[in-house]
């Protein structure tokens, strides 16, 4: 039995979440495109008969303005610690920047180089970031398609290659540690992402503060009054929408009530940030 821990990281909307939700075949974290969609570390496990890898899906990296946005950069780089594998992901549809490289100077020289997205990219755009990313100087590159698991299993056979021989960390049905009311939570922001299409998504948390089931209270913390209206929508049509796309994806008979309240400037306040888990 082989076992051990892989760190996903890059810099937001490389496809992160996705990748990891692809390579487990069941969704462990949110997805959307919006940046810094991934808030905490959320650990995934992938269970084989020769191996159990645990995936730590990562925050994107990315120049922060707030606290909570050097708080989520810390939590990413933090991620390297202790783990057997760092997976560095970068996008097949956009040039190697500045950010990419700021984020591999900080991850070991080891690290595999994911090229994501190379569904949406042509063969020239895929050759042309494979060698910009060979100027890295990391171990391997593997091209991917998260979204259609194109060049996944590949990937996956040199992840577990990697892997030292261990026990199994988790029990085999386990598929993530992540509290059920924190998943609740995060598929309310989720949804929330999907349906506000306004410049909000950095402006709203999540957190559910009565679980008494099938009952499930959530509050939906925003930064400024102006912001509730949007969030709450016409007749509280936002709300009702996303209370709907949440039931789908919980058990049967499942009862959610969404709450809004406003945090003042939450993102820069310390304790709102511990209050909220961050």
């Amino acid at each position: 039995m082989r076992s051990g821990f892989v760190a996903v990281l890059g810099r937001p909307n490389v496809g992160k979440s996705t990748l990891v939700n692809r390579i487990l075949g069941t969704k462990v974290s949110i997805v959307s495109d919006k940046p810094q969609t991934t808030r905490n570390q959320v650990r995934g496990v992938l269970n084989r008969p020769d191996a159990q890898v645990v995936f730590v899906d990562t925050p994107g990296v990315h120049k922060p303005r707030t606290l909570l946005g050097e708080r989520l950069n810390e939590s990413a780089v933090a991620a390297v610690n202790d783990v057997d594998v760092v997976l560095f992901v970068i996008d097949a549809t956009q040039p190697l920047g500045g950010g990419d490289r700021f984020v591999a100077s900080r991850l070991p020289a080891d690290a595999i180089v994911v090229v994501n997205k190379i569904d949406l990219a042509s063969r020239t755009e895929v050759l042309a970031q494979l060698t910009a990313a060979g100027g890295l100087e990391r171990s391997a590159y593997f091209p991917v398609s998260a979204a259609t698991g194109e060049g996944v299993d590949e990937l996956l056979d040199e992840i577990v290659s990697r892997m030292p021989e261990g026990p199994q960390y988790y029990p085999p049905e386990m598929v993530t540690d992540v509290p059920e009311a924190f998943w609740v939570a995060e598929l309310v922001r989720e949804q929330l992402l999907a349906v506000v299409r306004e410049e909000l998504p950095h402006s709203i948390a999540c957190q559910v503060t009565e679980w008494e089931w099938p009952r499930i209270r959530c509050e939906i913390i925003v930064e400024r009054d102006s912001q509730k209206g949007i969030v709450i929508g016409k007749g509280g049509s936002v709300l009702k929408e996303v209370g709907t796309r949440v039931r789908e994806q919980l058990p049967e008979g499942a009862f959610i009530e969404l709450f809004v309240k406003v945090g003042k400037d939450w993102q820069r306040d310390p304790k709102a940030l511990q209050r909220l888990g961050y």
